[in-house]
């Protein structure tokens, strides 16, 4: 049986089934005890009240035992102490037996239910049924009976219920291997299953997510590596006939800048697909800065000394990135600052260039983001993505404001 649904059901079904036999076992043996034992010692008293004395005339019983069994239908049999029959109607009864020392059901006779009282002077007072009648337990057997059919009837659309969102939740697993990754399935009540579905929904988003920046990494990175390999190949060409230091400068520019680029996409597929950082110590930002600013002429650093626990060489790729963004696209002086602010510490590189519109000041943290219009100088590559990434991987954000007095100012928070 392959299918879960009738798994559950059936086994509602099997345990009602116990539980139905499990009680008519216990009410069968049991039936002697409990809430049956008070009224069977009040049906004694009553038949001990009605009888004659045990040292009476037969006949005496006789008439008595018929007065208390009229109007019953039922074979009665009174006993001796000894058990002899002293008086009956209908049919003569066997006696309980001499193991038999309390009132209750005698399961030894065969046929219809059988019951027998002992009296207080040792006597025993056994009726039985007559065949036509219906045995007691047959009443309890159907009530049991038409309460598993209940149940199991109420149950089965429940269980279905179910099993049909585990279903559903199967074929958007299949979905997504199939490379549907905008497959979904439907969030449907508050228990395990309903957050079984909203996990996979998130995890189905998030690869959604990788699945579609990484096409469009490849897609853009495609592009931007065929301008410098093109300068790189009509160099090549120029160089035949003799090669020009000023040329030759260009072309070992324009490799770099592949050099570059490259280095960028394997660091940004590292970061998509490792969650943790590599290296986890302590780092002097503004020493780093200082270091940083080293490189490219006209940046001025100010700030306090600040310690901050992170990957030094994401760190140090991230202020590179955007004085690398700044010189490209701004005009010198380019201020950078470093310090504390209100959600920990902030590294804010300014330049005096055209500004990013407001629009764009989102899109620009895109990879290979292009504003129309803008030229060559509109691009910006891997550089801000990365510096976002770096950022939200030392538990901060980066973000693109204005500047005052012209330019733009990108501020990375870590924490």
């Amino acid at each position: 049986m392959r299918r879960l649904y009738l798994r559950i059901y059936l086994a509602l079904l099997a345990s009602l089934a116990v539980f139905a036999l499990a009680a008519g076992f216990l009410w069968r043996q049991f039936a002697d005890t409990g809430i049956v034992r008070p009224a069977t010692k009040i049906a004694a008293v009553l038949a001990q009240n009605s009888l004659p004395p045990a040292q009476a005339p037969l006949a005496a019983q006789q008439a008595a035992l018929e007065r208390l069994a009229a109007g019953l239908r039922a074979d009665v049999t009174l006993f001796g102490a000894d058990d002899t029959a002293q008086a009956w109607v209908g049919d003569a009864l066997p006696p309980p037996g001499a193991e038999r020392s309390e009132s209750g059901w005698l399961r030894r006779h065969a046929g219809a239910p059988t019951w027998g009282l002992k009296l207080a002077d040792g006597r025993w007072l056994v009726a039985r049924v007559p065949r036509t009648r219906r045995h007691p337990a047959w009443g309890l057997f159907y009530t049991l009976a038409m309460l598993a059919l209940g149940v199991g009837v109420g149950a089965y659309p429940v269980v279905r219920r179910l099993t049909r969102r585990l279903e559903n939740l199967q074929a958007g697993v299949e979905s997504l291997g199939a490379g549907d990754f905008a497959a979904r399935v439907k969030v449907e009540g508050g228990d395990e299953v309903a957050r079984l579905a909203e996990s996979f929904n998130r995890a189905a988003a998030r690869i959604e997510q990788l699945v579609a920046a990484h096409k469009t990494l490849l897609a853009n990175a495609s592009h931007e590596l065929r301008t410098p390999l093109t300068r790189i190949r009509m160099a090549l060409e120029l160089m035949k006939g003799g090669a020009e230091p000023k040329r030759k400068l260009q072309l070992e520019q324009d490799i770099a800048e592949l050099d570059a680029l490259i280095d960028e996409i394997l660091l940004a597929s590292r970061l998509d697909a490792v969650q943790a950082r590599e290296a986890d110590e302590e780092v002097d930002l503004l020493a780093l800065a200082a270091e940083e600013c080293a490189r490219y002429e006209g940046a001025e650093l100010h700030g306090e000394p600040v310690a901050l626990r992170g990957d030094p060489r994401l760190l140090r790729r991230m202020l590179r990135n955007l004085l690398e963004n700044a010189a490209r696209h701004g005009a010198p002086p380019v201020d950078v600052r470093v310090g504390r602010g209100a959600r920990g510490v902030e590294i804010a590189v300014c330049d005096r260039g055209p500004g990013v519109p407001e629009a764009d000041r989102e899109r620009v943290f895109e990879p290979f983001f292009r504003r129309s219009g803008g030229g060559e100088r509109a691009g910006a590559g891997l550089g801000l993505a990365l510096v976002r990434q770096i950022a939200r991987r030392h538990g901060g954000e980066a973000r693109c404001i204005a500047h005052e007095g012209g330019g733009s100012c990108f501020v990375a928070e870590l924490t």
